[in-house]
């Protein structure tokens, strides 16, 4: 399976008084992960918003396991979920030093058009990305 494996060291400011990560910083996590796992497929999303397409969160799942402390290095793993033309769906999981989950989920995301925010196929206007997703998308058999 492709994936992206990521380290972060959680910071004391990603934490509330008990040390413990707030929820939202999972988020943000995840998008860095999101970032990293399409430059190991050869893009960069800042190309891709030059070019005049944007790629929306359409929709969030993330169940949290076990809390992310301050002071320890987590391991978040990116892949891609789902693909089918038009929307794509990443996965994570978010596992502590010890191997303990702290949180899992997914991320849809469609194409669209910068000045109108019109939805696009990435099939039809981005091929080479088209090609790569499917390459790495999980086979449901």
């Amino acid at each position: 399976m492709f994936f992206e494996s990521t380290s972060i060291e959680v910071r004391y400011a990603e934490t509330d008084q008990m040390g413990v990560v707030h929820h939202s910083n999972y988020l943000v996590w995840c998008e860095l992960g999101r970032t990293q796992f399409i430059r190991k497929l050869g893009f960069e999303y800042k190309e891709l918003e030059e070019s005049g397409i944007l790629s929306p969160v359409i929709n969030f799942n993330l169940d949290y396991k076990a809390a992310a402390v301050y002071g320890e290095t987590v391991t978040l793993d990116t892949w891609l979920e789902n693909y089918n033309g038009v929307k794509v769906m990443y996965s994570y999981d978010i596992r502590n030093e010890k191997g303990a989950q702290c949180a899992a989920g997914t991320s849809s995301h469609v194409c669209v058009k910068k000045d109108s925010f019109r939805p696009v196929s990435i099939k039809k206007h981005l091929p080479k990305w088209h090609v790569a997703y499917e390459k790495v998308k999980i086979s449901k058999k």
